[in-house]
């Protein structure tokens, strides 16, 4: 399949730069699974399209913040580094800019000397294996240095840290925030609960790939990058009690997503505590096992975001939605509204 073929235009006026006042207040394009029928609404009114016994899963994955500037220690050259995750102790595999001013040795100062980082292997297209060196914790040292690393297409100052971060957010680890979550509030969250929703969490750290364009022609060739993902005994049993009171599984993001299925493909359709790295790729066509529903925000051009959420709605009705959307003027990508696909009518 010819990846042009998940290409549209999208005006730059409608790439949202900052987040909205309020998380709820964002439109919400509402897509029937199954007859494409396509509504709107404001996502604080999610609660009216999910029903006692569902469940959603939120990915509580914590950005931290990876993007620094430093500058190399024999020449001082200035360099740009994102740490996208740990390999080994101190060990961080990074994209670093420029990158071909980052050879295999080569040291890099931040700050007044608090962080060094010192390459040790070179891998393609701008990636590097870096061996940090600091005092104290790790985090403490990045929350001094670091920023958040927003998206490129984000041009704009972000004034306020956390609106980069879902409320929920608990597990240290992202390169990017999984953002379909952005819209929830713990409010929001407690009236869900309240109406008889499960709510349960599950991480997966958003890494390489959510930076990566597909550069292959045909879909087929691009090959998803690993990030690490978990899923506890507690939450697998709540999904298992969903599903077998006829419940349905409402994925909030593509990375919840991705671990569902990565979790219950491994399992007959059903979820076990598990952890590790998953590479899963998603495209149409792809049979799901895992989730009836999926709350997700809308997707660059020829992503692999867009590919997913085709395999789920179906490529036409997607590209539909998407066309819909941007008559009205929806806000697109990080901060921008959002879209329910919601799931098949049972009778």
């Amino acid at each position: 399949m010819d990846m042009e073929q998940y290409n549209y235009h999208l005006p730059n006026e409608l790439i949202a730069q900052t987040p909205l006042k309020d998380r709820t207040s964002s439109k919400l394009l509402l897509l029937q699974k199954g007859t494409n029928k396509i509504s709107h609404d404001v996502f604080s009114n999610i609660g009216n399209y999910v029903k006692k016994g569902d469940c959603i899963v939120l990915n509580n994955s914590r950005v931290i913040p990876v993007r620094l500037f430093g500058s190399k220690t024999d020449t001082n050259a200035k360099i740009e580094m994102l740490l996208l995750h740990e390999i080994d102790n101190n060990v961080w595999e990074a994209l670093v800019k420029p990158a071909r001013k980052v050879k295999k040795g080569t040291e890099i100062m931040f700050g007044e000397g608090q962080l060094v980082a010192t390459c040790i292997e070179e891998k393609d297209e701008g990636a590097r294996l870096l061996q940090l060196s600091f005092d104290g914790i790790l985090l403490e040292v990045l929350e001094e240095l670091g920023e958040m690393p927003l998206p490129p297409y984000i041009k704009e100052q972000l004034t306020d840290q956390e609106r980069y971060q879902t409320v929920y957010a608990k597990e240290e680890g992202s390169a990017a925030a999984p953002t379909a979550g952005l819209h929830f509030t713990t409010e929001l969250l407690s009236h869900l609960e309240q109406l008889g929703v499960q709510i349960v969490y599950i991480t997966l750290h958003v890494g390489l790939g959510t930076f990566r364009p597909v550069t292959a022609e045909h879909i087929e060739e691009h090959q998803m990058h690993a990030e690490y993902y978990s899923l506890s005994k507690e939450a697998a049993q709540t999904l298992n009690e969903v599903k077998a009171n006829n419940g349905r599984i409402i994925a909030v993001g593509t990375t919840s997503t991705r671990v569902l299925e990565t979790v219950a493909k491994a399992n007959n359709g059903l979820f076990k505590a598990s952890n590790g790295w998953t590479d899963i790729y998603i495209y149409p066509p792809y049979e799901f096992t895992a989730i009836d529903g999926l709350i997700t925000n809308f997707h660059l051009p020829k992503s692999t975001l867009l590919l997913l959420i085709s395999a789920f709605a179906g490529k036409d009705a997607i590209f539909n939605a998407y066309e819909e959307a941007i008559k009205r003027e929806y806000r697109f990508f990080s901060f921008g509204d959002a879209m329910f696909i919601l799931p098949d009518k049972k009778a």
